[in-house]
């Protein structure tokens, strides 16, 4: 994680500092950024990070306008009368996958952090939401098909480009670092990625109902990966992290720019001083992310989109203070 350190306030490093301690100063610096953030403005009763009821039974309160009428508490509301609602919390010991991309096109960015960078520090952030109570948390983590230094492909160890590690779930602060360490120290290959096969690995083998969270750019086309992702939400709360950087967005003007594909290698020289060229490009990237919104709204996906050039930290704040807020209004995506 070479610029995982900008993620949080720089320090002082010792000049004899390995890379392994330097990644692991950055982990402890993340982690403790993470928890003092999210603790002082993310307080409440113990409930899921998605939107949802739960299933274990809570008190009854008296019916307001816009409760769902599915949660409605009926001996209590005969024996007083009035209309009550049952209130539920999330499930105890709850059981959460991450499926987190480390493809080639990850490791780029422009903004203040590298998009990989970003894709750690959701992790983290996901990771500390969800340990909490005995919880347990694993992740698969998938990169591209080629060793970093190049030279002949590997088979990878599943059907369809890319290699892929799994991480069984495990509860614990010390299993939930592990893991953290795991994602943070995997090296990113060139070659292509499969998300869609990334995706259906939380689908096999079947597990217990829980959270599913897939962090990935979506850069893959969304018929690769929008069928498993279906499946996926069948059975769990899904949330789609999306990270992007500005210059997936819009080209700057600094005149003939090369432009590198990080997944193939092939090289194209684009000539930024042209304004149509840049306008062109600007509607194809916003209909690109407009087709990926799409496509994990159809998947039933809560969708959190994450940049490169912004506070992360504060993004998932709103979010999941929203997500909270739209809950206790007894609404549900």
């Amino acid at each position: 994680m070479a610029r995982a350190a900008a993620v949080t306030s720089p320090t002082r490093r010792p000049p004899d500092a390995t890379p392994r301690d330097r990644s692991e100063a950055a982990l402890s610096r993340l982690q403790l950024l993470v928890t003092r953030k999210l603790d002082g403005l993310l307080q409440g009763d113990y409930v899921g990070l998605l939107p949802g009821p739960g299933s274990e039974a809570g008190e009854s309160r008296e019916y307001r306008p816009g409760d769902d009428v599915r949660r409605m508490d009926w001996p209590v509301t005969a024996r007083t009368t009035t209309a009550h609602v049952r209130r539920t919390v999330a499930d105890r010991e709850l059981e959460t996958w991450l499926a987190v991309d480390l493809s080639a096109s990850l490791d780029f960015g422009t903004g203040r952090w590298l998009k990989r960078d970003v894709v750690v520090a959701a992790a983290a952030a996901l990771t500390h939401l969800t340990v909490r109570g005995g919880n347990r948390i694993g992740a698969v983590i998938g990169t591209g098909d080629e060793p970093a230094g190049g030279g002949r492909r590997r088979r990878p160890p599943a059907p369809g480009p890319g290699l892929f590690t799994r991480l069984p779930a495990r509860s614990g602060r010390k299993e939930a670092q592990g893991l953290l360490r795991a994602i943070a120290g995997t090296q990113i290959r060139p070659g292509r990625g499969d998300l869609g096969v990334l995706v259906d690995m939380l689908n096999r083998p079947p597990r217990r109902r829980g959270v599913a969270v897939v962090v990935s750019d979506f850069l893959a086309p969304p018929a690769q990966w929008v069928r498993p992702l279906r499946k996926l939400r069948v059975r769990h709360d899904l949330l789609a992290v999306e990270v992007v950087d500005p210059r997936e967005l819009e080209l700057p003007d600094v005149g003939v720019l090369p432009v590198v594909d990080p997944e193939t290698g092939e090289l194209h020289e684009v000539q930024t001083a042209d304004p149509r060229l840049r306008a062109r490009y600007a509607e194809a990237a916003a209909a690109q992310r407009a087709e990926i919104a799409a496509a994990l709204r159809s998947a039933g996906a809560a969708h959190l989109r994450l940049r490169t050039d912004r506070d992360w930290l504060l993004d998932m704040v709103r979010f999941v203070a929203a997500q909270r807020h739209a809950r206790t209004r007894g609404t549900t995506r």
